[in-house]
């Protein structure tokens, strides 16, 4: 086994194929994050998202996508390029992965891309025992999607984190309190009819714990970029607990802990959710 590769999956102390599958995926997702360094991608974009906060802030749960919002509208954004150097930069850690622009099937800003790879032949690399590798399913494949807001809203603050792993580099990310915005935009406004997302009140829960300042203007700008807001209405503290408050007393709580649940390692910790549970969390949020 590669030795940085060695050196990165110790940290995850694996012991069933679940946990050597969240782990190769997180590994993916540093290993092309390095590549976009080469590539030089973070001088025109920013990592923002769950993801984000798992790697570089160290959220504790795993996460599947990685999301991107360049720092400044551009139409014709070139993708394919910064593909080319996340696939150099596996292929040097001895992984063999495909990388798949999606045409829009709709006009969006957002452009996407999937990173795809034969799960079982990857996880040899990491010198698993055949109990491990006879558990994954033949043929399953690993897939890593890759958002990039080409239209990006306004009011929003960057700043430069590091990764010491596989070697050391820079990334270019959305301060918290940005970050948050955009997670209580998600939370506010995702069509939940069709998709229920335990992770993103997980994601909220660990930001009214750890860093509850949140950017009002940023989630602002989000909402009336996405007609969730009349433009020239301001956005003040009270309606936003407000509009929080209606959506959690909309919760089906069983089903947002199902959700979640595998992408935790400890899911008794769920068992407090409630809707007075996440109630008892829109006082502690901070407005910026």
């Amino acid at each position: 086994m590669h030795e940085a590769l060695k050196s990165m999956l110790a940290k995850y102390n694996c012991r069933s194929m679940n946990d050597y599958s969240n782990a190769l995926r997180e590994i993916l997702q540093e290993i092309a994050l390095l590549g976009l360094w080469r590539g030089k991608f973070f001088e025109k974009a920013a990592f923002y998202g769950g993801t984000s906060l798992r790697i570089l802030h160290g959220l504790d749960r795993f996460s599947e996508d990685m999301d991107f919002s360049l720092l400044n509208p551009v139409n014709n954004f070139d993708l394919s390029g910064y593909g080319e150097y996340i696939l150099k930069e596996t292929k040097a850690f001895g992984f063999e992965l495909k990388f798949n622009e999606v045409g829009k099937v709709y006009d969006s800003p957002v452009m996407s891309a999937f990173l795809k790879a034969d799960t079982r032949k990857q996880m040899l690399l990491f010198e698993t025992g055949e109990d491990i590798l006879n558990a994954v399913p033949k043929g399953k494949i690993l897939k890593i999607k890759i958002e990039i807001d080409t239209d990006p809203p306004a009011d929003f603050k960057t700043e430069t984190r590091y990764l010491l792993q596989p070697i050391p580099f820079a990334v270019r990310v959305y301060t918290l309190p940005d970050l948050f915005a955009g997670k209580m935009h998600v939370v506010l406004f995702r069509n939940w009819k069709s998709r229920v997302k335990g992770r993103d009140w997980f994601d909220l829960v660990w930001y009214a714990a750890n860093h509850p300042e949140l950017h009002l203007k940023h989630l602002e700008s989000r909402m009336v970029q996405t007609c969730d807001w009349e433009v020239g209405k301001e956005l003040t503290e009270n309606i936003f607990q407000e509009l929080l408050i209606d959506r959690i007393n909309t919760l089906k709580i069983d089903e947002l802990k199902k959700e979640v649940e595998p992408f935790v390692k400890q899911p008794d910790n769920l068992s407090v959710w409630s809707k007075d549970f996440f109630i008892s969390l829109v006082k502690r949020i901070k407005v910026v």
